[in-house]
């Protein structure tokens, strides 16, 4: 290979190693790495149990006891499967199968080919998604029927398979449109395709699993609407999600922008939690949009699909690796599995920095929830409540809260409120 043709190939991954520089500096800028100063005399002791009571922590351990394996076994399942289909010609015969009752026109295998991965990986885990379910329901955790859970999973695969394959579709006509630069323009839309899904989520996605309705007026609705104001994040109205169907856990966000923004609020908070707490959850959402953490986690998801995309242009530029796929071009609709695996082995490496990151900015909206409230007792009483609801582990082990826990746990948020209270003084 000429020496234009060896800079020619290395372009993406030059490219991906400057953006993954950028991403780094921006992890680096925007995370708030310090949320609250050391107390006079030092942090406040931490309790394991985050003062859940012991048959709370009993319940949370057995739950997670019976999932943790399931979890990681349906994980490896499923990459071993994606593995499998990528690197040899399994995928690649799929793909060409599912297009010849269509004549073997590419669309069709692009098409068809994807939605075909996204089913089989579906069904590689779906024995495991059964079991969680059942243990869920065993728990007292889902209160979903089974005829629920069967079209919460078609509508969910559904819509993967929809997406996947427009992302599909689009990566391969830019290799066909642009074969020299497509690697450029690839990583140029994988980022608008983060902007976009994340102005889109609450308006196309959130509706298909859920109802909502507009909280009455009444003292609550009113609390919370100045709260929002307060906060400086005025919303267009406050919302009340039917999560009830599916759950009895305990939760609240913030979605959508600007006129489309609003407070959703789930309708077991509304039954379950006394209005003290529902104000401190709220607050801690509100939180998030007053520092913008929507929008710098879509700058940083644009940012990382970008250099993913252009690390995964590069290792297509391998004639090697494409052999061993069974695949010809990187245009060759049969590259498909190889393009999937390498996007989920991305996503799964990318876990452990992504939660770090989200650990922090959580840290920073449950500050920005006592800040506005000023009452830590309901603060700790909020966050006691959702863990003993959703049964969440108040003290996991360390190696499983760092690569999956993308919130500080129950003990770590209550010590932390009573650092803050003990900064603010009586």
């Amino acid at each position: 290979m000429s020496r234009a043709g060896r800079t020619k190939a290395r372009a993406p991954l030059l490219a991906a190693i400057v953006l993954g520089l950028a991403f780094v500096l921006v992890v680096v800028l925007r995370t708030p790495w310090d949320v609250l100063p050391e107390p006079p005399g030092g942090g406040s002791p931490v309790d394991p149990t985050g003062g859940l009571a012991p048959e709370d922590v009993e319940r949370a351990e057995s739950l997670a006891a019976a999932l943790r394996p399931a979890s990681l076994i349906s994980l490896a399942l499923s990459l071993t499967a994606s593995g499998v289909l990528a690197l040899t010609p399994l995928g690649a015969r799929l793909v060409q199968f599912v297009g010849r009752p269509f004549g073997g026109r590419r669309t069709a295998q692009v098409l068809l080919g994807t939605a075909a991965l996204v089913v089989v990986g579906r069904l590689v885990t779906l024995p495991f998604s059964a079991y969680g379910e059942m243990i869920r329901h065993r728990f007292g955790l889902s209160t979903r029927s089974w005829g629920l859970w069967v079209r919460d999973v078609l509508v969910s695969t559904g819509i993967s398979a929809l997406l996947t394959a427009v992302a599909v579709m689009s990566f391969l006509w830019l290799i066909r449109r642009a074969p020299r630069t497509w690697w450029a323009w690839s990583a140029a839309t994988a980022a608008a395709f983060v902007v976009v899904g994340s102005f889109l989520y609450p308006l196309v996605i959130e509706p298909a699993f859920n109802r909502f309705e507009s909280l009455p007026a009444g003292q609550l609705r009113t609390d919370l609407l100045d709260l929002a104001e307060e906060n400086g994040t005025p919303v267009e109205d406050v919302l009340v999600s039917d999560a009830s169907r599916r759950t009895t856990a305990l939760n609240a966000y913030v979605s959508g922008f600007g006129s489309t923004r609003r407070i959703v609020v789930y309708d077991t908070v509304i039954e379950r939690l006394p209005d003290d707490q529902i104000e401190s959850i709220v607050a801690h959402e509100l939180g998030h949009v007053a520092t913008d953490d929507v929008l710098t986690g879509t700058l940083m998801g644009a940012i990382g699909a970008a250099a993913g995309v252009s690390a995964l242009c590069w290792v297509l530029g391998s004639s090697r690796m494409l052999r061993r796929a069974g695949v010809e071009s990187p245009a060759d609709p049969r590259v498909i599995p190889l393009v999937l695996f390498l996007a989920a082995v991305g996503t799964l490496l990318s876990t452990p920095a992504q939660n770090l990151v989200s650990r922090h900015v959580e840290a920073r909206a449950d500050v920005r929830a006592l800040d506005l409230t000023a009452d830590p007792d309901a603060f700790i009483g909020m966050q006691r409540s959702l863990a003993a609801t959703n049964l969440s582990d108040p003290d996991p082990p360390a190696a499983w809260h760092w690569f999956f826990g993308s919130h500080p746990t129950v003990s770590q948020r209550v010590t932390m409120a009573r650092d803050w209270q003990r900064l603010a003084g009586p």
